[in-house]
């Protein structure tokens, strides 16, 4: 039996989120860049890039990018779209990255967007993909994690939505169930069979994912609430984006110190 996140990210994923593009990218790239200040030609990991939206806006800006994805299917994407293959393309999962010096304290950052962390239905998952985060950094190297702010997405969530990409019918049915917010995708095109996929991704407090990064050895330094670098409110901001580093000495985040973020 395939998980959810195996079956969801095929063909009909590049139809479903046709809409995230090269342009929306590259202002959420820009940002990133002013974050983490890193020279040029720094390495930089993006893990689970998918179509490689952020790798190749990232490789535009002068890094040397390696991208992360389990999916073939946007990976072959990714690739179509790197004619001057600027990017180093790897399919692996998250939990498991390759065991060699290249993805050993190799790189200068990581990137990890759009929602892609909390797929696992236990913490221990979970931890072993900022474990890989922390191993593939240098030490004292960059990390920036994007997820849902969890009180927002709970206040706000829409249960369901319906559009037409391509002549395709697509509805999306939402819910929370036990932490997790679920969603429910129906393709339905004319003379075909309807497809169905979920997508369930974990939400997330701050403080129960500054203690997982605690626990992975990796520390943060700074939340903001979205890409026009506003103050983290957790309820108010769609957005939790947790900037850090691989921590060279002790561990700890005290958010009686992070005066810019309202709880």
């Amino acid at each position: 039996m395939f998980e959810w996140y195996e079956e969801s990210f095929g063909e009909d994923y590049l139809l479903v989120y046709r809409h995230r593009n090269r342009q929306e990218a590259a202002g959420e790239v820009h940002k990133m860049t002013e974050w983490l200040q890193l020279p040029g030609q720094s390495h930089i990991l993006d893990l689970c890039c998918g179509m490689g939206r952020h790798a190749l806006t990232l490789a535009d800006a002068g890094y040397r990018v390696t991208g992360v994805d389990l999916s073939s299917v946007l990976l072959r994407e990714a690739r179509a779209a790197d004619s001057d293959k600027r990017v180093r393309w790897v399919e692996s999962d998250m939990r498991a990255l390759p065991d060699d010096k290249s993805f050993t304290e190799h790189f200068d950052a990581v990137v990890n967007l759009f929602t892609s962390f909390g797929y696992f239905e236990e913490d221990t998952e979970q931890l072993k993909v900022l474990r890989q985060i922390r191993k593939a950094l240098k030490p004292g190297g960059r990390f920036v994690i994007d997820v849902l702010n969890a009180r927002y997405t709970a206040y706000h969530l829409v249960p369901y939505s319906e559009r037409e990409e391509q002549g395709a019918v697509i509805s999306e049915t939402r819910h929370i169930e036990s932490g997790f917010v679920v969603k429910e995708i129906v393709v339905r095109e004319p003379n075909r069979p309807a497809r169905r996929y979920t997508e369930r991704v974990k939400l997330y407090s701050l403080e129960t994912m500054a203690a997982l990064l605690n626990e992975a050895g990796l520390a943060v330094d700074n939340v903001y609430g979205s890409y026009d670098g506003d103050d983290y409110d957790a309820r108010q901001s769609r957005r939790m984006i947790l900037v850090g580093n691989r921590d060279k000495g002790a561990l700890g985040f005290a958010l009686s110190e992070r005066r810019s973020m309202v709880l």
